[in-house]
């Protein structure tokens, strides 16, 4: 059970990164971090719309295998004292 503690451990850690790498790609809709990065300047240097559309399933992908990580690991310290 610590082998696959710690492998869901390292997932998380690596699903979190990504995550946040993964959102802070998304077009801004009005300000926020996405300003910061040159995002409100021109809509025309924006993405496609194929590429905004892979760009937002493979975040709600990744964010269903963040969940699954966290449901794995909460269930694993709940019944790991039984």
């Amino acid at each position: 059970m610590d082998i696959l503690q710690l492998v869901l451990q390292v997932l998380l850690g690596i699903t979190s990164l990504l995550l946040t790498f993964l959102i802070l790609l998304h077009k801004g809709r009005g300000g926020g971090l996405s300003d910061m990065f040159g995002g409100g300047m021109s809509s025309a240097m924006g993405s496609s719309g194929l590429a905004e559309r892979n760009l937002n399933r493979f975040t709600i992908i990744l964010a269903l295998v963040w969940f699954v990580a966290i449901v794995a690991l909460g269930l694993i310290t709940k019944f790991q004292g039984i």
